[in-house]
């Protein structure tokens, strides 16, 4: 915008002019006339004219018309990008573009100066910055400082190695390439390379969100090293802003013990507030509403502080957020209160704005242009490297290596405001600030681009041993995982392990994970209760109480080893693939997502669990059991099993399982085998009938408790009527989840099929119509071909 010709209609105040150029060429001074009191609020399209409140005059109406604008080019990017993967903050930059200097066209430039007016921007961006603080302080709330401490050497060496590497190479090595250039390029360099080489916590969270690996080995220690390098990064970052601000040893101290007090005293005054605070919630109860805003107000008071100790003004947020203990209930709650206002509102606009500062049209000696993109080129190289050789030293694969790698050389939201601050104290010039803009853009898309396709988590799953339970010996054991979200899941699960009749000869090792969902921190957790020091309480303890008191009630015959983990409910699947591929578990049960009552209402519909449920059903490593579950099993009674046979490999594993059921006299056990009355016989049919063919003869078998019952059934009609005729003769039910796609039986019933993922039959007898209080264990074999 040309300064010197500006008209009334082109900004907020009532008039501006050129007055004279201070000593200083490069710094222009204007007279303005504004308001006193300034417009605020207008009155109206069609009032205001004499008082001069008009809306085009008037701060709020003015802020809310560029937000609405922002926030309607970010999301017509958004539809587009999201569909070719790009990340979620390129459409909120794209629109910064579009609304900067950047793209200049008459009839539109016209239109920006009128939604954009000189001494609007001022405004718009401090109350965005707003977001940006709370964005930070949020991100810090999660941060688990613990990890820093508890991060192994591998972490440890990766991150100091991604930030010594690149500064000791590209700030001594280079020099002598730069001779010959310009002063503004070389004083330019050692600001890029740094920018560039330090790494944000919260960019590399968001990043493995994204990417759906927040809890995959590989993500875990992303964010181990990120956490290091973060903390390391921002503490040199301080000391820098020390230095800049100081020209002798004296004037450092003076300027470097204000800093030092802050960064000390601030945790050590605040953080036993926070355990005060959570001391006095009770258990099960939210946070108090007025302790949430006192921290608030905390965050913009250590702010103003922060900037009076010479310091940037989100030091003081990030310093009170690693104060505030993650999780629940102080951390979520803080996370749930800000997080839209700070996250999903200010923090794009932010963005925005922070990019239409940027100026893109190239200028008459694009060198520095050139020069700039190639120091930020040469950076990351290096970073790679530097990262990627520890990585292999360690022994991680090399396509993992290098996905790590990149990962870490992520850029993101943080990355734009620490920009935006450099380029607000001219450490840039508009030809560096508009390339590192495009930077950003540039290595976010080929970094999450590249990640896809070099690391793909779900592949370790796909391992060549059979894991399932028609694979076991009658007399080995059976290694089980099973899955808790509630407490009410833990008199289910041992349901099914006495159904399947622990003993001495043949035990059953039960590998118990308490699944919690992560709120109020970033990092997943995930806790081994066996390696874990006894005396600290955990998340867990009701469960490992009651396990506890199973495998004592069944001494030699079960063992159980409980487990935690904590993660976002779109990643929990990672944690139960990842443990039945390490403990090379046979079968995992997983509870249904609805749990009814007796009389067939819905007590519970969680989502989030037939989320998790269907996904362990795509990737898991072994046979998995889904279960439903009405009322609790007898201990003291017999129990009628039933096991419904159509035919294929999951009924056979259904059938297999069952199996192990009768070797408990208590348990009898009822094989409906619904056959047609023609049949071609195939692979499949042979298969069956060997499986069967022991049930047949129930004394040849060795066991008086087996019924075997072959009905021939030929329509749906008719299998709807026997499921419903013995839905209530029948305590417990096993069944398989898929069958053949052209059984005549099945032919219609599979449109009506609510819950696909307890496959027709499951779906049948579950069905609160059939009126049934019956247990359902719907089965699907591994599946290694998928």
């Amino acid at each position: 915008m040309d300064f010197l010709n500006l008209s009334a209609n082109q900004t907020l105040f009532l008039s501006i002019s050129y007055f004279n150029t201070s000593l200083d060429s490069t710094t222009l001074t204007f007279n303005v006339c504004s308001a006193a009191p300034p417009n605020i609020v207008s009155d109206g399209l069609w009032g205001g004219q004499k008082n001069g409140r008009v809306p085009m005059k008037s701060a709020l109406p003015m802020f809310e018309m560029q937000v609405l604008v922002i926030f309607a080019i970010t999301q017509i990017f958004d539809l587009f990008l999201k569909r070719l993967d790009f990340p979620e903050f390129i459409g909120q930059m794209m629109a910064g573009l579009i609304l900067g200097p950047s793209i200049q066209i008459r009839e539109i430039d016209k239109y920006k100066n009128i939604l954009f007016p000189y001494g609007s921007q001022d405004i718009l961006a401090t109350i965005t910055s707003i977001g940006y603080a709370l964005f930070i302080f949020i991100n810090a709330v999660q941060m688990d400082l613990s990890m820093v401490t508890r991060t192994g050497h591998k972490a440890w060496t990766i991150a100091i190695m991604g930030l010594a590497m690149p500064l000791l190479i590209c700030l001594l090595i280079p020099l002598s390439i730069l001779q010959g250039t310009s002063h503004e390029v070389i004083a330019t360099f050692p600001n890029v390379v740094l920018h560039h080489t330090i790494t944000s916590f919260a960019v590399i969270a968001s990043l493995l969100n994204e990417l759906k690996i927040l809890n995959s080995e590989l993500g875990r220690l992303a964010l181990s090293s990120v956490l290091v390098s973060d903390i390391l990064g921002t503490t040199m970052g301080s000391i820098l802003n020390v230095i800049k601000y100081s020209h002798d040893l004296s004037r450092i101290i003076k300027v470097g013990m204000p800093l030092l007090a802050f960064v000390i005293f601030v945790p050590l005054i605040f953080r036993p507030l926070m355990f005060w605070i959570i001391k006095h919630t009770k258990e099960e109860r939210p946070v108090d509403d007025g302790y949430i805003y006192v921290i608030i107000v905390l965050v913009f008071g250590l702010g103003w502080i922060s900037v009076r100790i010479n310091q940037d003004f989100i030091l003081g947020a990030f310093v009170l957020g690693l104060a505030v203990p993650e999780g629940p209930p102080l951390g979520s709650a803080l996370v749930k209160k800000l997080e839209f206002f700070g996250t999903s509102v200010f923090l794009p606009i932010f963005v925005t704005c922070c990019v239409m500062k940027a100026d893109l049209t190239l200028p008459d000696t694009p060198r520095e242009i050139i020069f700039t993109g190639g120091f930020i080129s040469f950076t990351h190289f290096v970073k790679i490297i530097a990262y990627l050789i520890p990585s292999l030293i360690c022994e991680i694969p090399l396509k993992d290596a290098l996905a790590l790698a990149l990962i870490l050389n992520a850029k993101g939201v943080v990355d734009i405001g620490i920009f935006s601050g450099s380029y607000d104290t001219k450490l840039f010039n508009n030809a560096s600030y508009g390339v590192m803009i495009v930077s950003i853009m540039i290595i976010a898309c080929l970094v999450k681009w590249l990640v896809k396709i070099l690391y793909d988590p779900s592949r370790k799953y796909a391992g060549y041993q059979k894991r399932n339970i028609v694979s076991l010996k009658p007399d080995a054991e059976l290694r089980l995982l099973a899955c808790i979200h509630k407490q009410y899941n833990i008199s289910a699960i041992t349901d099914v392990i006495d159904i399947c009749s622990p003993t001495t000869e043949q035990p059953i090792i039960v590998d118990a994970l308490h699944l919690i969902e992560l709120v109020g921190r970033t990092s997943p957790i995930f806790i081994s209760h066996r390696l874990q020091k006894t005396g600290h309480k955990s998340y867990s303890d009701d469960v490992i109480l009651a396990l506890d008191l199973y495998e004592h009630e069944n001494y030699g015959g079960v063992t159980t080893h409980t487990y935690t983990a904590i993660s976002p409910p779109t990643l929990m699947h990672e944690d139960v693939c990842q443990l039945a591929l390490d403990k090379v578990a046979s079968i995992v049960i997983l509870p249904f997502h609805i749990r009814w009552t007796v009389d067939g209402g819905i007590e519970s519909d969680d989502k989030n669990i037939r989320s998790l449920n269907c996904k362990v059903l795509e990737v898991s490593p072994c046979t998995v059991g889904i279960l439903v579950t009405r009322s609790l099993l007898q201990n003291n009674s017999s129990i009628k099993l039933a096991v419904i046979f159509l035919g294929g490999r999951d009924d056979r594993e259904a059938l297999c399982l069952a199996k192990r059921a009768i070797r408990n006299p208590k348990i009898n056990l009822v094989v409906y085998h619904l056959a047609l009355e023609l049949y071609v016989p195939n692979m499949e049919y042979l298969l069956d009938n060997e499986a069967l063919e022991e049930l047949k003869k129930p004394p040849q078998y060795g066991s008086e408790n087996v019924y075997y019952q072959k009905l021939i059934v030929n329509d749906s009609q008719r299998i709807s009527s026997v499921l419903r005729d013995i839905a209530n003769e029948h305590d417990f039910f096993i069944v398989g989840r898929t069958h053949e796609s052209d059984l005549p039986q099945l032919e219609g019933l599979k449109d009506w099929s609510e819950y696909s993922e307890l496959g027709v039959i499951g779906d049948l007898i579950a069905s609160p119509d059939f009126g049934s209080r019956a247990g359902v264990l719907v089965v699907q074999q591994q599946v290694k071909d998928r």
